[in-house]
């Protein structure tokens, strides 16, 4: 008899056998396995203790006070308030839009906010506002510079070379050094206003003002009451004229109310009431005489 045999078994893999280990070979799987299946198991335990709303409660405090220690820290506080490049004044006025104590951190700080804030004052042209290296909060401010007074029927406020508000001014004493603009629509002007200010030379002492008039031309008003009405167009050749014949002939020594030249053609100069009363008696009387005679 022949001896029974076992049959020798193939170590070879069966096809769907091959296949499976190719696939857990490959990168990703390995990778997604490695790293994949213990991020979802601690998502999984991570989930489930979120569940509980005790819980909750307790990350969100411990995640408020690890926030608030780092703000806190010494490099982050803000111990003071500096104001450069303004009067006592206008140093009031921004130190007022600083709402808040010291010393507090630079995280609870809108600085853009804070520049806005203080640009928006009248007298205010341009800000920077940043914490210092000594820890305080700097607030660097480049004022308007004042060049005239617009009497409004506000009251009387400052403006810029631009035609900007650069603050209210409680009475006109408080300023004598600038020169006094009414009427409206004179922010557009105030170069021509400057210059006819600059070109009054020998009158310059008895002017009062400019009012801007429809918002065309110029009135320049006088001490007494007396007024120069200048044209819309070339209003400083016509102010140059009437300077030369007040330096001529003495015209505004005279008993003038107003001098036109709104034509400078043909120039037009009204008398005081009281000049044109006396002069009217006097060519009265004068008719009287020589009916008498």
């Amino acid at each position: 008899m022949r001896p029974v045999t076992r049959p020798i078994r193939d170590p070879a893999p069966s096809k769907w056998g091959y296949r499976w280990q190719r696939w857990m070979l490959t990168p990703g799987v390995r990778t997604g396995l490695r790293l994949g299946v213990p991020a979802l198991i601690i998502a999984a335990i991570a989930g489930g203790w979120s569940m509980n709303a005790s819980n909750r409660a307790l990350l969100a405090e411990r995640i408020t006070a690890a926030q608030q220690a780092f703000q806190e820290r010494p490099q982050f506080m803000v111990s003071g308030l500096a104001i450069n490049g303004a009067d006592e004044e206008l140093a009031d006025a921004v130190a007022s839009l600083v709402d808040t104590e010291f010393p507090v951190s630079s995280f609870d700080l809108d600085l853009n906010k804070l520049r806005d804030d203080v640009v928006a004052l009248d007298a205010v042209a341009e800000a920077r506002v940043r914490v210092g290296d000594a820890g305080a909060l700097e607030i660097n401010v480049t004022p308007r510079v004042p060049v005239a007074i617009w009497r409004t029927p506000d009251g009387l406020r400052m403006i810029d070379a631009e035609g900007v508000f650069a603050g209210d001014l409680a009475a006109r004493v408080d300023r004598l050094d600038l020169p006094l603009i009414g009427g409206e629509g004179v922010q557009g002007h105030i170069d021509e206003a400057l210059t006819l200010f600059r070109s009054a030379g020998p009158i310059a002492d008895r002017m009062r003002g400019l009012v801007r008039v429809s918002g065309r031309r110029w009135n320049m008003v006088l001490e007494d009451g007396q007024q120069l009405l200048l044209p819309a167009d070339a209003p400083v050749e016509a102010l140059d004229r009437i300077i030369a014949l007040h330096e001529a002939q003495d015209l505004l020594d005279r008993d003038v109310a107003i001098v036109d030249m709104r034509m400078p053609q043909r120039p037009t100069v009204r008398m005081n009431q009281e000049a044109v009363a006396a002069t009217r008696n006097a060519a009265t009387t004068g008719r009287i005489q020589q009916v008498g005679q």
